[in-house]
């Protein structure tokens, strides 16, 4: 071959040590090409190479490991691809996540990995010899970790799932290197969630959300067993950190039918476990509109939600029905400035549809500690949304969401009943209204009134009575149009005046009431009766005396 490369083509599918560019060991596995090795040259470095066999079926692995081929074969230890990224490659999907395993010195391999990108890496867990490379820009992680136990087999039997439980040569292209001594790829066929032994989730109870997350994102189906296992290990939870929680929590509500899996869930004893609030809801009975308890309640409004979410998506495949035809010609010519709404990052990396999607899930959490039932039957929930935003806060504390992430999905639930009550109001949604709501409720205005949407669909399972559905659209209309088109005029004016200002026209001392007289003058700006800084102090002056 060229560039001084010996021809290997005789040696596919095999592990060779090389000598510079002699072999001079063969072998199935790279410890029988290195033991043939060392028995010829004890004394030697040698470096071990897998010999793809591209009879195989090619595989969509990431274009970084064919950046990285030239230095992953010039090591003198196996490095393998595992886990999700291998299982995704047999799924024809590209991974973004690469996990890689080594006998040793794993922490050593993810440096010279970063230093061959140009990236940062970090040391992960230095007693268990982790790290990680970043490529944040791509929104890409490597992880290099050292065998769990002593090879490669013990490694891929302690994993959770058998469908991640398989292993490539990182130097692969094809499937032809695939190692699977668990019966992944026939799981992988057949759609099955299916744990290695009785113990794989009790040794690591945080992968018992994990399965119910991956039957959903792969529309697979847990065997009993796995089923059996969860149940089993939901009582462990409590051993797990927070954080872990978090991260599998929010994966599950962004998988395509969030309704699905928080019933999941429900029904294998782990929601107990992680949002005990949340299970509180499931006796609670409502009063007419509502045809469902407040959990089943609040799953619809998922299920709905995702509704509202494939309208201002595009790519994603949608339904059609009449609620479908009328939300959309309402919310398309917004879709794209909605979507990087929801693209954009909060602080702990979890996206604007997440955070909505956390909103429709606590909305209405506070039902369990303000219902009240009346003389005539009627049960109420008197201020649910403001016990309920509290309640949110704590969890997601716990939970260790951070304080901007709490922060506006407080205000989603704090606000899920403004457009259902402008609604009911009738008329037309005045300018004043408008600048009331957004002043309220920021930039979780638009999350709140899409939610309304969602809401009102699952009260009714439907669109429900014609008017009362009108009469939201056409609030949702106006606040999306306000907000994405008249946001200066009625959202957010600009000041006509400062403080300074209004303090020598007015001859006012500093304190409450000069910001008092700021916030009226803005008020009375966006309602369209001051846009001048003149008729802005002469406002102020009446409203003061």
């Amino acid at each position: 071959m060229s560039n001084n490369q010996p021809d290997l083509s005789a040696y596919a599918g095999r592990w060779v040590a090389l000598y510079g560019t002699q072999v001079t060991g063969v072998g199935e596995t790279p410890e029988a090409a290195q033991q043939m090795a060392r028995h010829s040259r004890p004394k030697e470095r040698f470096v071990l190479r897998f010999v793809d066999d591209l009879s195989g079926e090619p595989l969509p692995l990431s274009p970084l490991l064919t950046q990285l081929r030239p230095l992953l074969q010039t090591q003198s230890q196996p490095i393998y691809l595992v886990g999700g990224a291998v299982r995704d490659a047999l799924l024809g999907r590209v991974s973004h996540d690469l996990d890689f395993v080594v006998p040793t010195n794993a922490i050593k391999l993810a440096f010279q990995v970063a230093d061959a990108l140009g990236v940062p890496a970090y040391v992960l867990d230095k007693e268990r010899d982790t790290g990680r490379v970043m490529l944040s820009e791509a929104n890409t992680s490597l992880d290099f970790a050292r065998f769990r136990g002593s090879d490669l087999a013990a490694d891929l039997r302690d994993r959770d799932i058998t469908i991640n439980a398989m292993a490539l040569p990182a130097t692969a292209q094809t499937s032809a290197g695939l190692i699977d001594l668990h019966g992944g790829q026939a799981d992988l066929a057949s759609g099955q969630i299916r744990t290695i032994h009785e113990r794989s989730l009790l040794d690591d109870p945080v992968r018992s959300l994990r399965a119910v997350r991956l039957a959903h994102s792969l529309d697979f189906n847990l065997t009993p067993e796995t089923e059996t296992a969860v149940r089993a290990a939901a009582s462990h939870l409590n051993q797990i950190s927070a954080e872990r929680i978090r991260e599998e929590l929010v994966k599950l509500l962004e998988t395509a039918v969030p309704h699905r899996a928080i019933a999941d869930l429900a029904n294998l004893g782990l929601l107990a476990e992680i949002l005990p609030d949340i299970v509180a809801l499931t006796p609670l009975e409502q009063s007419a509109p509502h045809h469902e308890p407040v959990l089943a309640h609040t799953l619809s409004v998922l299920r709905w939600l995702t509704l509202v979410e494939e309208i201002i998506e595009p790519q994603r495949k949608t339904s059609a029905s009449s609620a479908h035809s009328a939300v959309k010609k309402i919310l398309e010519p917004y879709a794209p400035k909605i979507q990087a709404m929801w693209q954009e990052e909060v602080d702990g990396g979890v996206n604007g549809r997440t955070v909505l999607r956390l909103g429709g899930l606590f909305h209405d959490v506070g039902k369990a500690h303000t219902q009240t039932v009346e003389d005539d039957g009627r049960i109420r929930f008197l201020e649910h949304e403001k016990v309920g935003a509290e309640l949110t806060g704590r969890v997601l504390r716990r939970l260790t969401f951070s304080n901007e992430a709490i922060d506006h999905v407080k205000k989603i639930v704090a606000g899920h009943m403004r457009p259902l009550h402008l609604a009911n109001s009738g008329g037309k949604l005045s300018r004043r209204a408008v600048f009331r709501f957004f002043r309220a409720t920021g930039a979780s205005g638009v999350d709140i009134a899409l939610l309304s949407l969602a809401d009102h669909l699952a009260t009714y399972n439907g669109t429900g009575p014609d008017p009362r559905w009108q009469a939201l659209l056409r609030v949702v209309a106006s606040l999306c149009h306000h907000y994405f088109e008249r946001h200066e005029e009625t959202v957010a004016p600009p000041p006509l005046v400062d403080g300074r200002t209004l303090m020598q026209a007015l001859a006012l001392e500093p304190g409450p009431e000069v910001g008092r007289l700021l916030r009226l003058i803005q008020e009375a700006q966006a309602a369209g009766e001051v846009d001048t800084a003149v008729a802005a102090i002469e406002f102020a002056r009446a409203c003061h005396k």
